[in-house]
């Protein structure tokens, strides 16, 4: 089995003006400070407004920052839209595709994740890609076809091989998360072992897409109204390698105690 070292990352949504920012991780730095960077990777993911401040702040740290999306094009007249190369120069490592919230809001589908997946490898970002199912899904029995469908139509270059049977290098440095949409801002958070049910089945799609020995060093985060009592259970599942944390991120000492769980 791989060695997969931890990933917690904290996505602020449409939270934190500059000002806000910079007391944030002025606070969160400090909760932080004695944390390992080689046992764990801490990520945070401001608003685009907010990136090259946050990028500034974060300059002597372990800290890693994450957009919370981009447009599949380098330029162009696309309004409103940010590019990969204008989140690189801006600080980012990571990037944040498909979340539900881009689904449900801003009609983002696999096709439209796919090629962000591809743009956001082409310009040296590591894309973070959330999958997960709705209530309805999830009660019907469908979770684990919806997540399996979403991973794959993620994966797929769709001006290539739709397959990455012989493209695992792909998936290289590349995150899941899984979000289930009925936790997310809700209060309510999948159980443990309802998550490395998941997680599990995630792995093993990656694993038919590409190699066992791939999908096994790939990261799977959670996410999910993740809180510091309930982080503790759902790392000690073997599949789940860390974290996608929406409100409790917001905290300075909240993502502090997520970002040490024990």
């Amino acid at each position: 089995m791989a060695t997969r070292r931890p990933l917690l990352a904290g996505n602020w949504k449409m939270h934190g003006t500059r000002s806000e920012t910079e007391r944030l991780l002025s606070a969160l730095t400090q909760a932080l400070g004695g944390v390992n960077p080689a046992q764990r990777e801490i990520v945070v993911a401001p608003p685009f407004s907010a990136l090259e401040t946050a990028a500034r702040l974060l300059a002597d740290t372990p800290i890693r920052l994450a957009a919370q999306n981009l447009h599949w094009e380098p330029h162009g007249a696309f309004t409103g839209e940010v590019s990969g190369p204008m989140l690189k120069e801006a600080g980012c490592t990571y990037v944040i595709l498909g979340h539900s919230e881009r689904r449900q809001y801003f009609a983002e589908t696999d096709e439209s994740v796919a090629r962000k997946v591809r743009a956001a490898q082409r310009d040296g970002l590591l894309p973070i890609i959330c999958v997960g199912e709705s209530l309805e899904e999830r009660e019907s029995g469908a979770t684990l076809a919806v997540i399996d469908r979403q991973i794959r139509g993620a994966l797929q270059d769709p001006e290539l091989d739709p397959e990455l049977d012989q493209a695992p290098a792909a998936l290289t440095g590349l995150v899941i998360a899984y979000e289930p949409i009925w936790a997310i801002g809700t209060g309510r958070s999948a159980t443990p072992d309802q998550a490395q049910e998941v997680h599990a089945a995630i792995r093993a799609t990656l694993g038919s897409l590409t190699s066992p020995a791939t999908a096994d060093a790939t990261r799977l985060l959670y996410g999910g109204s993740v809180k510091p009592d309930t982080v503790d259970a759902l790392m000690a599942r073997p599949d789940i390698d860390g974290a996608l944390v929406g409100g409790a991120s917001l905290q300075a000492d909240s993502f502090a105690r997520i970002v040490n769980f024990r």
